[in-house]
């Protein structure tokens, strides 16, 4: 313990530590007493810090090292006229921002205390308002923030210009904005109400899935990706992504064997949403590793990835199945990998798919020489 602090209910902490359960991880409730944490304040233990200071100068002879006496947090009157002198001098903004950012990476009480002062109104407003310079220090700054629930359901609901603008910088910015850009909109579009997400453009979409093809980094591809997850199931919003390029990036993520396991599932999962649509599967077919690439990673990855994989050919099967598309997945060993799911421990539901599709073309299928002898017997009758 080297900032023991005091919370609401009165039980003492480790600064870092109690600040991480509480906003870092999200929870509300104290560890010990499972009370509800009324007040997110935390009250330094002076008290015990000395005591424990005193004991580590006395135990110095055995190598222990005197814990330092930790610097306050800023006070939210510090912020608060830091904030003012900003708006009353536009001069002053750039480095008021660069001031902001040093005070939100100095500590989890900081970031606390600048967002209950209206620092993300602020920042906000430079993104809406601010010169190039300006929305690349206010995006860094938000970002480090890592704002509250409600304040991103403030923003959505008082800014509405305010993805337009971020959909900008991801279209102009550094990479590194462009990163801090997608990052934010994931976490917006986590607290986003239907409505907000059924009228996104498709300009939103052009630039998300550049994102993506880019791979800025792997962080921001993860983020591309849960954006995306989000917000593909409601309206034409899957349709937007296809016609944005989104099928073809995808395939080529997947090609890449270096993305981990989790990007992988996220693309798949992606993918699967783009191919409930017609347009999505015709984009799809049109490329060359399409029905390959979607076929290996049945049994490679993961069981949500097989899952999804066989989902994909599953739609493709039932509502795009015609004679060449037939022959290109038996002669791409797509059927064959269908009866070996059969065979193995992929989970019911991917069974019963695999299952679904081989059924569905029996005619088709079962009597070809392209299904090895060892898996012609798992096929269903």
């Amino acid at each position: 313990m080297n900032d023991p602090v005091t919370i609401s209910t009165g039980i003492t902490y480790d600064r870092e530590s109690i600040e991480k359960w509480l906003f870092s991880s999200k929870n509300n409730t104290c560890p010990v007493t499972k009370q509800v944490v009324s007040d997110p304040d935390l009250t330094p233990n002076h008290t015990l810090r000395r005591l424990l200071q005193a004991w580590c100068t006395l135990n110095a002879s055995h190598g222990v090292e005197r814990i330092p006496t930790p610097k306050p947090p800023v006070s939210k009157a510090e912020i608060s006229k830091l904030l003012n002198d900003a708006a009353r001098s536009p001069q002053s903004i750039t480095k008021c921002l660069r001031r902001l950012r040093f005070i939100a990476s100095e500590s989890e009480a900081n970031k606390r205390s600048m967002e209950s002062v209206g620092a993300v109104d602020f920042l906000a407003s430079v993104l809406l308002k601010g010169d190039t310079e300006q929305r690349a220090e206010a995006l860094s700054v938000l970002y480090i923030l890592q704002v509250s629930e409600s304040s991103l359901q403030s923003l959505l609901g008082k800014e509405s210009e305010l993805i337009e603008s971020l959909v900008k910088l991801i279209q102009r910015g550094t990479y590194e904005s462009r990163a801090y850009a997608v990052m934010i909109l994931r976490s917006m579009f986590e607290v986003a109400d239907t409505m907000k997400m059924i009228n996104l453009r498709p300009e939103f979409f052009c630039e998300v899935v550049q994102v993506l093809k880019d791979q800025i980094s792997t962080q921001a591809s993860k983020a591309t990706l849960q954006l995306l997850i989000k917000v593909c199931p409601w309206g034409r919003n899957r349709i937007k992504a296809v016609e944005a390029g989104a099928v073809n990036v995808l395939i080529e993520l997947l090609l890449d064997a270096s993305p981990d396991r989790r990007t992988h599932e996220m693309a798949m999962m992606v993918l699967d949403m783009a191919c409930s649509s017609a347009e999505g599967r015709a984009e799809l077919l049109k490329h060359g590793a399409g029905l390959a690439v979607v076929s290996k990673k049945i049994m490679r990855i993961s069981k949500v990835a097989s899952e999804r994989a066989v989902r994909i050919l599953f739609s493709i099967c039932k509502f795009s199945a015609t004679s060449s598309v037939l022959q290109e997945m038996l002669q791409l060993g797509v059927v064959a990998k269908l009866c070996l799911v059969l065979q193995v421990d992929s989970g019911s539901k991917t069974k019963e798919k695999a299952l679904d599709i081989l059924k569905m073309h029996a005619r088709t299928w079962k009597s070809s020489t392209c299904i090895p002898n060892n898996l012609i017997s798992s096929y269903p009758s």
